[in-house]
Order: structure tokens, then sequence, then C-alpha cells
């Protein structure tokens, strides 16, 4: 009897994939305008402007006083990040960057690669713009757009940039060497908020398209992971022609196209893994389901619902008090970061990151006043609901590659990633490494770029 039903549930999946399956569909391009008030009838201005990250004593001491101000409540005995960040811990974090931070020699450290700002659609839109410093005779380098998400920053690829434009000096193979651009999403860092409801993942798509063709780059490659991941993948379906190869380090396959296909590996996928092309690794990192995923999920998505709902609301205190904030971002670098770090007493954050490169990520949140812009990005991308946009439906058909590393959120095998990505040339299982692939491993993140980009090239 089951078998008959198992059957009848596979005839049933393929009847759906073969004959309802949409896959004509295309996102098209829109226009828009995110500035203050109606659009203007003058041309935008189009030039590019350099940029440079500046911070005065005057900022500097009003930081100071606010961390001062401070009131602690005492944790749980016991309960290490359990219940959130463990203000134990955070009394360390908040003294170091209150005694011991040099935010003076971030700021060099930041600003050592080019910045610049350009107006797209009524707002700045903030982007760095990294060229090799050792590009091999007679070779060019490959464009590639890397996106962040929340709650990280451009300053997330700091270190993996290196990697990618002078691959030769940090041990990798100089076959494929970069040209990047990382360009800070609306409302994040130092890129103007939209003033208008509406800026989702599309629109800021478009505008990170307008943004390189502004650049001169017809044809580039994308890579991102969060927020990152979906942004890239919209650019891939506004703009196929464009984009050469889609690089993601997250896959959140969602839409009716998946529905089904999800549904049925998950309900026979442990016993039938063959069924549905589950790899040994698959099964690991799925089942039990309800522990591994589904449990999982409901721990870290609070945030989620929060912000995809009232954003400014929690947003007030994070804007006004830098220690909640800090508290607010880095439990997110500890626990996407590894599941099993919530049993530390110290969220394990040391473990992957100094508390240089996790701080330098709050100050570009605290000084650019962002948090609650970036909050709202969730409002306007899931407040209509999941499955509501039409890009939840539309394939993508350009060449993706597909880096999962084993501590993701959550993990997408390749038979789901395959119902949205019709076109997957790779797809590698990274030995470690977590929510954060560019910030915890850049060179083996570099390394599965520069393999996916030879894939391309050679088709």
């Amino acid at each position: 009897m089951f078998l008959e039903l198992l059957l009848a549930v596979i005839a049933g999946a393929v009847l759906y994939y073969f004959i309802f399956r949409k896959n004509n569909e295309e996102l098209p391009m829109g226009d828009g305008w995110w500035g203050p008030g109606q659009r203007r009838e003058s041309e935008e201005d189009e030039s590019i402007r350099p940029f440079k990250i500046e911070t005065t004593d005057e900022e500097l001491n009003d930081l100071f006083h606010r961390i001062d101000q401070t009131r602690y409540s005492e944790p749980l005995e016991g309960s290490r990040f359990n219940y959130g960040f463990n203000s134990t811990y955070l009394r360390k974090v908040v003294s170091y960057w209150r005694n011991g931070f040099n935010w003076r020699k971030q700021l060099d450290i930041i600003n050592k690669y080019p910045h610049f700002k350009t107006k797209i659609e009524g707002i700045d839109v903030h982007f760095i713009h990294v060229k090799p410093t050792n590009l091999p005779a007679g070779r060019s380098a490959k464009p590639i757009l890397m996106v962040h998400g929340w709650p990280g920053s451009f300053y997330e690829f700091y270190k993996i940039i290196p990697f990618l434009t002078d691959p030769r000096s940090h041990s990798l193979s100089d076959d494929q060497v970069f040209e990047v651009i990382c360009p800070s999403i609306p409302g994040y860092g130092f890129s103007e908020p939209s003033h208008k409801q509406g800026c989702n993942s599309v629109a800021v798509a478009r505008i990170f398209y307008k943004l390189m063709q502004r650049l001169g780059f017809h044809e580039f490659y994308t890579q991102g992971g969060d927020w990152g991941s979906l942004i890239c993948t919209n650019l891939a379906q506004i703009a196929p022609s464009n984009v050469k190869g889609l690089h993601l380090n997250m896959v959140a396959v969602s839409g009716s196209n998946s529905r089904l296909p999800q549904l049925l590996s998950v309900l026979f996928g442990q016993r039938f893994p063959g069924l549905f092309g589950l790899q040994e690794e698959d099964v690991r990192r799925m089942f039990p389901f309800s522990s591994k995923v589904f449990y999982h999920l409901v721990k870290e998505s609070g945030y989620m619902h929060l912000q995809a709902t009232k954003p400014d609301t929690a947003g007030c205190g994070l804007n006004n008090c830098p220690v909640g904030l800090a508290a607010y971002i880095l439990e997110k670098f500890s626990t996407w970061t590894d599941r099993d770090f919530r049993d530390y007493e110290d969220g394990g954050l040391e473990r992957k990151f100094t508390l240089d490169d996790l701080l330098t990520n709050i100050m570009i949140y605290w000084l650019s006043g962002s948090i609650v812009s970036s909050m709202r990005f969730y409002k306007e991308n899931m407040g209509k609901g999941l499955g509501a946009a039409k890009h939840e439906t539309v394939l993508v058909k350009v060449p993706t590659g597909v880096a999962s590393f084993p501590n993701e959120l959550m993990h997408c095998p390749l038979y789901w990633a395959k119902q949205k990505y019709v076109n997957i040339i790779s797809f590698n299982y990274m030995p470690r490494g977590g929510h954060f692939a560019a910030f915890e491993e850049p060179e083996i993140l570099a390394k599965d770029i520069q393999q996916f980009v030879a894939k391309v090239s050679q088709k």
C-alpha cells in the first residue's frame, strides 16, 4: 500500500512538473523613483563621485556618551546564548569597544579601497570598485558584482577581495582575475534609503543593473548570499543577457514551482534519497527534518517576522542605543555562523571573527543611522506574504553556481535548487562555514567562484 501511494505521488509530481510548471515567464525590468517628492523632469545626474568615509569627534563623543549610559540586565544562570546575546559577554565587547577599539585605524582599512557614490532612481548609491593590482599581461579582468545582506555590509567582502583581484599573491591560481564592485543596498550603510514604499529586491536589482551599465560593464558576473542572493537572482531574471554567471552561497527556493518537490523530498527523502537526487551530505544536513530544519528556523526567524511587519517600532530603540544595536546584530553573527555557538558563554563570536571586524560592521550601521531603513527591506520583500511576488515563479536560466556551506541557516539540496535555477553548472559542498561565507571563509569561497567562472568561460 505504501509503495502504491508513493508511486501515485511521484506520478503526480511528474505530471505537475511537465504540464503545469511555467517556464517561459520573464521578469520585466520596470523602472522606479525612490527619491523625495515627485520625479524630476530633468535628466538624472549620472556622474560618479569619489567618496570617503569620515567621522567627526562629535560623532564619536556622542557614541561614547551613549555607551557609558547603558543599563545592563543580568543573564539567567547557565543560559549562555540560548536567550539571545549573553549580557555578561556583552560587557566585555562593550568595554573593548569603548576603551580598546581604534575606529580611526579601521577607517584607514575601510578607505583603502576606492569608494564612490552615484545617483540612480533618485537616491545616492554607494559602492566600492576594486581593480586588479597584478593583472597578467594580455589578460582582462572579469567584472563581478558582489552583494551583501542583513545584518552585513559591503565590509563583509574586504577579506575576499584580495583573493579575487590578486589571486597569485594569495596562493590561488590567476587563471581567473576579477574586478570587484560591491554596492551597499539602498538603506544600508552609506547608500541613501528609499523615501517611498516598495523598494524591494527587484527594484534594487534594477538599480544595480543600472550601476553596472553606468560603469561600462554590459556583461558581468554576480555573487551573493542572504539578500544578496535574492537581489542577484532577480538581476539574472531581469537581465539574463547581461549576467554571464550567477554564483550564490545561499539558495532559498520558494514559489509554486518548488512547493511540491520540496514537500515530497521532506516526506520521503530520508528513506528514498535516490528518488530525489539527495546525496549523503544532504541527508545528514536535513534529517531529522523537524529538529535540523523546522525547529532551528523557528528559533532563528523571530527577527524576520518582526522586521517584515513593524520594522520602525523595533528600530527606534536600536537607532538610539549603540549597545542594543550591537547585541541585536552580533547575536546573528554568533548563531548564523554555527548553531552550536548558542551553547557557548561568548557565543563563539571570536572563533571565526575578530572584535575589530565585528565592531567595524556595527559602526557602519551606527554612524550611517541605517538600522531602521535596513530592517524595512524585510517588509518591502515579505510584507505581502511569501509566494506573492512574481519573481518567485520565474525560472533562472543563466549559468548558476552554488557554494553550499554546512552551517547555513537552511540547507537547499541540488534537487530543490533546480526547481528554480535550471542551469546549475556547479554545486559544491563546502568543508566548513556558515551564513557569512565571504566574512568567515574568504579563501574557500573565492576558490569556488574561480572554478565556477572557469566552467562558464569554457561553455
